[in-house]
């Protein structure tokens, strides 16, 4: 409802204004009786300036400001009078006595604020006897209207919500900063926050404000509620003070319907303020929030940015660390280092917020130099917090004792499980009942207790049992489970457990609902995207399982030795599922480093039979060869736990078949059967083993592989299933059973049946040519040269480039591509590329035509 530069000659208006201005254009000599009532800033002085505009067109005399009182005034003139609130009660009686003869034209513009006796009289009568027109902000649309005279701005939808946003749509800040937005210091309107040069165009309506107002604008500008009470006792005033107060803020289009101030009028308040006012008020509004029991962490944080936070009183950063250890763990950190900094003491809090935000380093120095020189309840959490640290560095025995030491029911629950993970059996035993007197059975205590009886059963129970106890404990954290410390997350200890026993849709739903919930914190975080990008790894997901860890690491800060294990088997897994030798090659050398930084325990067997398997491919094997004798003695500490064994056997047995020692397959074999009853992935992994072992001697009886093939798939491993199918489909000389285990293995590849649109390969094709790329280890379906020219266009070469490192054309390179793809009967090059992989990874162990020895009787 303004007019300017930006808009020109155009009025944007709202409802009562239009029917206003139409009302007039059609009748400019009517009767015409008007309040029109809004805040400062919201176009009264534009509207009126509009209205005399059509009057003077239509010949109508036009007089403006208020009469003397007694004075004559022509009832043929139109009477425009601005900013009557300012008047004196003889004016406001004068217009009174001219509404009241209802002989005159006239409109009468106002704010809400002051309110005098005469104003509310006036008002009243301009209501009665003729209409009262409202001035509001303008919505969403009305500021596009607006801003459309100046198509740099009105066709950026971007522009035209950060305009509203920033203005609340008060007319004249509008205005404003639509002008400061075509101005030099944002070209094109290119902004991310309100120019400086509009902020300052505020300066003269704050100096002109009472000082009271200022320090309310100030308090408002913090951003918290603040009830009246609490305004009243900063600013020294009684109830009603500080609503005459509000409703002046109101008043001058300050302060919004809602008791906020807009974004730009937030922060032209905040940096036209002298600093030592800004500092002094939102010190007091902490101080006056602590004792009432309120949050003071957005106090805080407006202190924080306004850059005086170092004279904040301990008491009140330490009271925002707390608020802010759940959600932000390392600014929790920052603000207790504050609160040590004012003067108050160093206590565990501090090295706990370390640990949640995932800095182990900082955490454990201030827990170590607490554990000896604070109060009992202090040393008790600083010997969590180092026990929990040092459990995600793989110290599980100095972890161990360090929570046994603190007696806690947590603490001693997490003993349990840290003692059972490096192999104790005696630490089965059952926890202390309650732990220290008085100590409450918390949600945190009660996951812990459940995590260590899950654990537990894990070793010396049914998988079923383990895996009920630790999705119940993943439950119980969920709920208030941000600041929990923990030394693995009962999330992690869930998802691991159902891995091993061939359910991955639970340990799926349980690590994702546990990043939801945020539990344990960043500490957390990355153990779960981790196990989470290995479900997607073991399901044959390598490209998915690829972009999970990337985002794990891509905020910089170096993994924990616990998480660098799983992150250094996830690069060599994903390497080796997508035959990237040169991969393996890179990485070998960091995963040797992860395995020697971590000693083996429970709960990384996994990551240690995956790179069991890469060193096996590289012909590196024996540099692992000590720690696997730890994995199985510690198996053997515990009595061999068949849940924790057969994925260990599983990965043997392929590391063995990579290696060529058909003898020690068969242990692996033998130890899989035996444990075939303890659930039904150990059966299915069991028969999945031996008729591997026999498929490679050469035996292929295609429905029992079908059926060992789907079983794994179904459990999961998709990626070993769609193997075990194609290795029997290279070596069997049954046309027709061929052909079905081709089929099978296409389908367990998540590929159409028959590849090229479901057709069979061509007349006088070989299907074990085609068969020979889903099987893996065979050079049947390529010449040495196609080998060659596959190899390097896995590579990412170009057909040039390959072409001169083999020194032939381009045009034979493309050639022999396009007699691959053919051969192998693929539907297009993303087909082909996968089965290439599958073909350059298995080469190199040569067993295709190369039948092991018969399995001595068992």
């Amino acid at each position: 409802m303004i007019m300017n530069d930006v808009a020109e000659s155009r009025l944007v208006l709202g409802k009562g204004p239009k029917a206003l201005l139409d009302m007039v254009s059609e009748d400019p000599t009517g009767p015409l009786t008007v309040g029109l009532a809004g805040p400062g800033g919201h176009g009264k002085t534009a509207l009126l300036a509009e209205l005399s505009r059509l009057h003077r067109r239509a010949g109508i005399a036009v007089r403006t400001g208020a009469p003397e009182p007694g004075e004559q005034v022509d009832p043929d003139a139109l009477l425009l009078v601005d900013d009557a609130h300012l008047l004196d009660d003889a004016r406001l009686g004068a217009l009174l006595g001219l509404v009241s003869t209802r002989r005159h034209r006239l409109v009468v513009a106002h704010r809400p604020w002051p309110r005098s006796a005469g104003l509310m009289e006036l008002a009243d009568a301009l209501r009665r006897d003729g209409q009262a027109v409202l001035l509001t902000p303008f919505t969403g649309e009305q500021t596009a209207a607006y801003l459309a005279a100046a198509p740099e701005l009105g066709r950026r939808s971007d522009l035209v919500d950060f305009v509203h946003t920033q203005t609340g749509g008060v007319p004249r800040d509008v205005e404003r900063l639509a002008r400061g937005l075509r101005g030099p210091e944002c070209p094109a309107g290119t902004t991310v926050e309100p120019p400086r040069s509009v902020v300052l165009e505020f300066g003269p309506d704050l100096e002109v404000l009472p000082s009271d107002v200022r320090r309310l604008m100030l308090a408002v500008a913090a951003g918290v509620p603040l009830p009246v009470s609490m305004l009243g006792a900063l600013l020294g005033q009684e109830p009603e003070a500080v609503d005459e107060l509000i409703a002046m803020t109101r008043g001058a289009g300050l302060l919004g319907a809602d008791g906020r101030l807009a974004p730009i009028v937030r922060r032209a308040v905040t940096a036209l303020s002298p600093a030592n006012d800004r500092a002094a008020v939102w010190r007091r509004l902490t101080e006056l929030q602590l004792a009432r029991g309120g949050a003071v962490l957005p106090l805080v944080r407006s202190l924080l940015a306004a850059g005086v936070l170092g004279d904040c009183p301990a008491s009140t950063l330490a009271a925002a660390a707390e608020e802010a250890l759940a959600d932000e763990p390392a600014f929790a950190a920052e603000l207790f280092a504050g609160a040590t900094a004012a003067g108050r003491p160093a206590n565990a809090r501090q090295a706990l917020a370390a640990a949640l935000a995932g800095n182990l380093d900082d955490a454990l120095r201030l827990a170590d130099r607490l554990l000896s020189a604070t109060a009992p309840a202090d040393r008790t959490e600083a010997a969590m917090v180092s026990a929990t640290a040092l459990a995600h560095r793989g110290h599980v025995g100095r972890s161990v004792e360090l929570y046994r030491w603190s007696g806690t029911a947590s603490s001693v629950a997490f003993a349990t499980v840290g003692g059972l993970a490096s192999g104790d059996l005696t630490a089965v035993a059952e926890p202390a009942a309650d732990g220290p007197a008085g100590e409450p059975p918390t949600l945190h205590a009660s996951a812990a207790r459940l995590m260590a009886d899950g654990v537990r059963e894990s070793v010396t129970g049914p998988p079923t049992a383990a895996l009920s106890a630790l999705v119940q404990a993943a439950a119980l954290l969920e709920p208030a489970g941000r600041a929990a410390l923990l030394p693995d997350s009962p999330a992690a200890l869930a998802a691991l457990t159902a891995v091993h026993c061939g359910e991955l849709e639970i340990a799926e739903r349980v690590l994702h609902r546990a990043l939801v919930a945020g539990v344990g914190g960043p500490l957390m975080a990355r153990r779960h995207r981790l196990l989470q990008a290995w479900i997607l790894m073991v399901r044959g997901q390598t490209h998915a399982a690829a972009e999970r860890l990337a985002a794990v690491t891509v905020d910089g800060r170096p993994l924990e030795s616990r998480d660098l294990l799983f992150a250094a088997a996830l690069r060599m897994g994903i390497g080796r599922r997508n035959s990237d030798l040169g991969a393996l090659t890179r990485g070998w050398g960091q995963a040797l480093e992860a395995v020697v930084r971590h000693p083996v325990d429970l709960f990384t067997l996994l990551p240690l039979g995956e790179l069991a398997i890469a060193g096996a491919r590289l012909g590196d094997l024996a540099r692992l060869d000590p720690y696997l004798r730890e994995g199985r003695s510690l198996l053997g500490r515990l009595g061999g736990p068949a849940l924790w064994s057969i994925p260990l056997h599983w990965s043997g047995l392929h590391a063995a078949i990579l290696t060529d020692e058909p003898a020690v397959a068969d242990e692996h074999v033998t130890a899989l059967l035996a444990a075939a009853g303890h659930s039904r992935y150990a059966a299915v992994v069991a028969a999945a083993a031996e008729s591997w072992v026999e498929v490679l001697r050469g035996v292929v009886d295609p429905v029992r592989v079908e059926a060992a093939a789907r079983g794994l798939h179904d459990t999961g491993l998709c990626w070993d299933g769609a193997r075990l199918a194609g290795q029997a489909a290279i070596r069997t000389s049954d046309r027709r059973a061929m052909t079905t285990l081709l089929e099978c293995a296409r389908v367990l590849q998540g590929r159409p049946a028959g590849g090229n649109g479901g057709q069979r390969p061509a007349a006088g094709e070989s299907t074990a040519q085609v068969a020979d790329a889903i099987a893996g280890p065979t050079q049947q379906g390529l010449s040495d040269r196609e080998y060659e020219v596959a190899e390097l266009v896995l590579a990412g070469l170009t057909y040039r480039e390959i072409g001169d490192r083999l020194f032939i054309s381009a045009k034979t390179v493309e050639h022999h591509v396009a007699r691959m793809r053919n051969r192998l009967n693929c539907a297009n090059r993303a087909e082909l590329l996968a089965l290439l992989r599958t073909v350059v990874a298995d080469r190199a162990s040569n067993a295709a035509g190369q039948p092991w020895p018969q399995r001595s009787a068992r």
